[in-house]
């Protein structure tokens, strides 16, 4: 293997103790690392700030290191990417949302939780799938920075493609597809400034220089989303 392996696990600090499908994946991506002469960084993304448990971060550490699952980059070790905790890494997050804005890959959304509330439900009783519908991203775009600018609340989200299809090749299930037209204008900086997990994440793999994602299946669903900031962007897979 001729790439530098790097992996790594990003819990979140929201419980008392290490989740053991964090263990099981930090124990794999730790093992592909060592075996393949490479790094194994421990990042925390503690960006959902409604569920954020103090010393939670401790915790998590201090359990990964008493199983002998040791990274070599972490806030508590320190490394050349640092910092490794995401509420550090804000201005990353924001600069990259205004680029894709810039680029007219995002959009600002100024919809509120009532009116989400009452979009979803609309589909739901006409036997849509509830997600977001594009509204705000009709709007003119010198109008919706005049309302930010104003100081209007809004949250940043992804220009999703209304046609087309987007793959990637996972190492286990080979190609996988998914139609653009059912993925959701996912929200990726919210109204307080912190990132989403899907821009956080891909932002925070690139510029740690990560090689291989390495987690739960259940995350397949979340890749189109994720190939879609990477193409924007501009950064390799």
């Amino acid at each position: 293997m001729n790439t530098v392996v790097r992996t790594r696990i990003p819990p979140s600090p929201t419980g008392e103790n290490l989740h053991i499908g964090n263990v099981y994946a930090a124990l794999i991506n730790y093992v592909f690392a060592k075996k393949h002469n490479g790094q194994f960084i421990v990042r925390i993304e503690d960006t959902d700030r409604t569920r954020f448990v103090e010393g939670s971060e401790d915790r998590i550490l201090d359990s990964l290191e008493w199983l002998g699952i040791a990274p070599d980059e972490s806030t508590r070790v320190g490394g050349p990417y640092a910092p490794y905790r995401q509420s550090d890494r804000l201005p990353y997050y924001q600069k990259y949302a205004e680029e894709l804005i810039q680029k007219n890959h995002a959009y600002y959304c100024f919809c509120t939780l009532e009116e989400l509330t009452v979009m979803k439900e609309e589909q739901r009783k006409a036997g849509k799938i509830p997600r977001y519908d594009g509204r705000c991203k009709k709007l003119d775009s010198n109008e919706s920075l005049k309302r930010k600018t104003a100081g209007e609340k809004c949250v940043v989200r992804l220009q999703v493609p209304d046609t087309g299809v987007t793959t990637y090749h996972d190492v286990i299930r080979g190609d996988i597809s998914f139609e653009n037209a059912l993925i959701d204008h996912q929200v990726l900086l919210k109204s307080d400034g912190f990132p989403t997990y899907h821009l956080g994440v891909v932002v925070d793999d690139h510029l740690m220089q990560i090689s291989h994602v390495i987690r739960a299946e259940e995350w397949i669903s979340s890749m189109p989303k994720q190939l879609l900031l990477y193409t924007y962007l501009g950064w390799e897979i």
